[in-house]
């Protein structure tokens, strides 16, 4: 067989597969079918290998070549083609607007209707329903992107608008990939809803495919296309388009825009009926260690058309989006554009370098749309070194099953050496997580200066059962009950973990949640100001993804809601208790057949979809370990949740699945006695997904998790552990110098031109400094490019010269005097302005009793009040004595009852002894 010979008949395959009517040039019958290709057409300028009708008319040609053939220098033989059509016979247009170039195994397409048309490269053809649909349009897709309104920016801020312009310019330049960074808390999901309207409105868009990490995020993108108010109509965007976030693999007619994952997308190509939404709930950060190095396989699905979609959105996606399922993207003639914080090199590649917004964490925290964060270091004997047992006759070690908690006291059989991989797995040391709690507790007036309240905080664990040990062991440290720590997992029982969610963000209570995943990307929680890393994380971008948890902004209302005693959210503090900010990250880590996988990430992957040699040979092999650990009853278990077959028939179906002879043995049968590469790793994916299918039910997962669980664990109790460093790390100390520095450096560069500075840079001192002096001077500390916040001023201070810095100050507005004051003399002590004015006060009152002055308790009572509106104010006049809390007194006649015609010298006096 020829090279063309095969190409042809893989190209009559397809043109099949894809709705048309395959004839041959003598046998044409046009009315056989809606699309009918007819095989080597004559024209005026040559024969067309195929010419394709629709509903009776000529609609465009396909040019047919051997595999490997270079298709870009086909264009000009096809366009002759396209022009050859004899003018008598029926058509839609002359020249033909559609022209395809193939070899079976890559084709590519020209759409003559466009501007500048250009060849693209499309997974298969389209049907001829489409093509049809296309001659039908006034106006093309890609032609109307060039023709797009002004955009109406009233609810965009300059970032978002931004975006969307230079998203609308690349669309309009036919690039087929664009990527948009966007820093988390920068408005991603409301930039992407918004140029999702404007495609379907004014490029009329068929549909959209809104892509997502996982299942609860696509519960996140559908409320903010529900709450999406047009700009140009006032009307929701649900009520003028229909969005579906899919819970079935089927895609319903009416739907412009679907938001679902790429598991269940992938399971919708392969053909399955259903994916169960279980297979949803996993992010692809956290599965991917387990996830294949092979690209998945994709064959054409007549149920979903190429056509499907005309865009497609992904949303902060892990990056195996653009490596493992990159062929279910292409699969769809389809823009792809991307959202992301944090695009690595992969990314970038995917996306062909088309970065059409680049707007960093670095950005977003200048402009004072994110904020920045320090880092707060806990370190452990135990955490650092592990723990050893001793076996020592006569003494009882508990032991604990993992699934039902259950403990049993026994013997070690020998000395046990458990480094800190080990650590909450296969061994828990009660004391090292307790440690760690109660030196966050204790150390919280020195992350957190002057609060009183615990900080919204998250904590990251290893297991869901490591959540639960945390979760106690806080509530027993902190004295206080169940509504104060909460566990948010998938795993989470009674309260469905989007409920506990939201109280988290919206409520006072929980102050600590407790997750492995639930939160680690893209979920909004704005009131929070600390992440307790008690697990390490090892891929670069997952820990960019946490760390972004922290990092949005709130107003100080919203904030005061759910902590009353938080000024603002100035910054984020990592408590890092694990090591995470200090080991060397990794972009990917590759799959390697070896053990420190755990089992329910593989079985994560597997229920993916994912079909791979490597996958397949761990989850035998892990199986197969498991078995030899497994009694009877368990054993019983895993094979009635199989539907009969023990663990050890299933680990061999695996791994006889990729035996390389009894794939040679099936793939000769199939296609005869050589079967090429691709033949048979084609047999190789379909006895892998036979092997697999079993562990795409939940119901087996579940029960070889639970026997896995059932393994226990030691439980040190007796292991003490000790505290070996507690302090903000050398990069935080750097930040303090900088903002110091930065500090220093606005007072010298604004002296001359705001009041107070010139006030306090006077020598001698020049008294009469007001409240709405120290104001002007606040907001100008707050307006870019300084955003200097006095309680975060007085936190650096501190950190930079402990020694100086007397009480927790910055709450107040009237301390940025004392900032000053340290700043141009810091020889002096960093001291509250209320303190200083209460040390003076009571200075003034001992001077007055040695002078032989005496005060009445109700004069003493209007003194205190003066004070303390002097610390507040920095001055008090005769006219404050009319407000609050003066008038509940009796206000200025009751005044100068008291003080007599003494009142007026009296406040000048305490003017100048409390505040100058």
């Amino acid at each position: 067989m020829t090279p063309e010979l095969k190409a042809r008949q893989q190209i009559d395959q397809q043109l099949t597969q894809c709705g048309w009517l395959v004839q041959d040039y003598d046998d044409m019958d046009i009315t056989a079918s809606r699309g009918v290709a007819v095989r080597e057409f004559p024209l005026k300028t040559g024969v067309a290998d195929y010419m394709l009708y629709v509903e009776g008319r000529a609609a465009g040609i396909v040019e047919a070549k051997p595999e490997d053939f270079t298709l870009t220098g086909v264009e000009t033989q096809s366009g002759k083609y396209a022009e050859g059509l004899p003018s008598n016979l029926p058509a839609y247009k002359l020249p033909l607007p559609f022209a395809y170039e193939s070899t079976g195994v890559v084709t590519q397409f020209t759409n003559g209707l466009e501007l500048d048309a250009r060849s693209r490269e499309v997974f298969a053809f389209h049907r001829p329903e489409e093509l049809l649909r296309l001659v039908g349009l006034d106006g093309q897709v890609r032609n109307r992107l060039r023709q797009m309104p002004p955009l109406d920016e009233t609810r965009l801020w300059r970032v978002q608008a931004e975006a969307i312009r230079n998203l609308e310019r690349s669309l309009a330049e036919n690039r087929p990939r664009a990527l948009i960074q966007m820093a988390t808390g920068a408005g991603k999901t409301f930039t992407a809803v918004s140029f999702s309207y404007r495609l379907i409105k004014f490029a009329e868009a068929k549909r959209i495919l809104f892509l997502v990490d996982r299942n609860n995020l696509g519960r996140q993108t559908l409320t903010e296309f529900q709450q999406y108010a047009s700009p140009y109509t006032g009307m929701k965007f649900t009520d003028e388009y229909t969005v579906f976030h899919l819970k079935k693999n089927t895609i319903p007619t009416a739907a412009k825009v679907v938001i679902t994952t790429i598991q269940r997308l992938f399971s919708m190509l392969k053909g399955e009926e259903d994916f169960e939404e279980e297979g949803e709930d996993s992010s692809m950060f956290e599965v991917e260690g387990a996830l294949p190095r092979k690209p998945v396989e994709v064959e054409y699905n007549t149920r979903f058309p190429i056509e499907t979609f005309d865009f497609i959105v992904v949303d902060e996606c892990h990056r195996s989006i653009y490596n493992l399922w990159r062929q279910v993207l292409d699969y769809f003639d389809a823009f792809i554009i991307g959202l992301t914080a944090t695009p690595t090199e992969h990314t970038l590649g995917f996306f062909k370098q088309n970065l059409v917004q680049d707007y960093s964490h670095e950005k977003a925290v200048a402009d004072g749309v994110n904020v920045g964060y320090d880092v707060y270091r806990i370190e452990t004997q135990i955490t650092a070194k592990g723990v050893k047992l001793a076996r020592k006759p006569g003494m009882f070690v508990p032991h604990r099953d993992r699934r039902t908690k259950v403990k049993r006291y026994k013997e070690l059989d020998e000395d046990k050496t458990f480094t800190a991989t080990q650590l909450d797995r296969d061994v828990v040391a009660p004391d090292q997580i307790r440690l760690v709690i109660r030196t966050f507790k204790e150390k919280l007036p020195e992350i957190f200066p002057g609060r009183t309240e615990v900080p919204k905080t998250l904590i990251f664990a290893k297991t869901d059962l490591h959540a639960e040990d945390i979760v106690k062991i806080a509530r027993e440290e902190f004295g206080k009950g169940n509504e104060f720590c909460q566990k948010i997992t998938s795993k989470t029982t009674g309260r469905k973990p989007e409920d506990l969610l939201a109280d988290f963000r919206n409520s006072y209570f929980p102050r600590i949640a407790v997750t492995v995943d639930m939160i680690a990307t893209g979920t909004d929680v704005k009131p929070l100001e600390c992440l307790l890393f008690m697990r390490n994380i090892k891929s670069l971008a997952y820990f960019e993804q946490m760390k972004g948890r922290g990092c949005r902004i709130i107003d100080p209302d919203s904030l005061r809601s759910v902590t009353p005693d938080a000024k603002a959210k100035t910054h984020f503090v990592i408590v890092d208790a694990i090591g995470v900010c200090e080991d060397e990250k990794q972009v990917t880590r590759p799959l390697d057949r070896k053990p420190y996988i755990p089992l329910d990430r593989v079985l994560d992957a597997v229920k993916t979809g994912v079909a791979d040699a490597d996958l397949v040979s761990t989850l035998a092999a892990r199986l197969t370990r498991l078995e030899r650990q497994l009694n009877d009853k368990q054993e019983a278990a895993i094979a009635k949740a199989a539907g009969g077959s023990p663990i050890s028939e299933l680990a061999a179906s695996l791994l006889k699945s990729i035996d390389a002879d009894e794939i040679a043995r099936q793939a000769a049968q199939k296609y005869g006695k050589e079967p090429t590469e691709k033949q048979l790793q084609k047999v190789e994916l379909e006895r892998m997904q036979t092997a697999l299918k079993p562990f795409h039910k939940a119901v087996l997962r579940t029960a070889i998790l639970n026997v896995q669980a059932e393994t226990e664990q030691v439980i040190a109790e007796a292991e003490k552990d000790t505290v070996l460093r507690a302090g903000f790390d050398a990069g935080a100390l750097e930040k303090a110098k900088g903002l110091v520095t930065s500090f220093r450096q606005f007072l010298d560069d604004h002296r001359q031109e705001i009041e107070a500075l010139q006030i306090l840079y006077s020598r001698p001192y020049r008294a009469g400094l007001r409240y709405s002096q120290v104001r002007e001077l606040a907001e100008a500390l707050k307006r870019p490019p300084h955003r200097i916040e006095p309680e975060r001023l007085w936190q650096a201070f501190a950190a930079v010269e402990p020694r100086k810095v007397k009480g927790q100050g910055g709450k107040q507005l009237v301390d940025i005097v004392a900032l000053v004051r340290h700043a141009l003399d810091p020889a002096t002590d960093l001291v509250p302005v209320e303190r200083t004015v209460e040390d003076r006060y009571q200075a003034w009152l001992d001077e007055r009793a040695r002078a032989g002055v005496t005060f009445t308790p109700e004069q003493l009572k209007w003194l205190d009040a003066i004070k303390d509106h002097v610390a507040a104010s920095l001055s008090i006049e005769q006219d404050d004595l009319s407000d609050m809390p003066f008038n509940r007194m009796g206000g200025l006649g009751r005044a100068y009852e008291l003080f007599g015609d003494g009142l007026n010298d009296l406040l000048e006096d305490l003017n100048m002894r409390l505040a100058a």
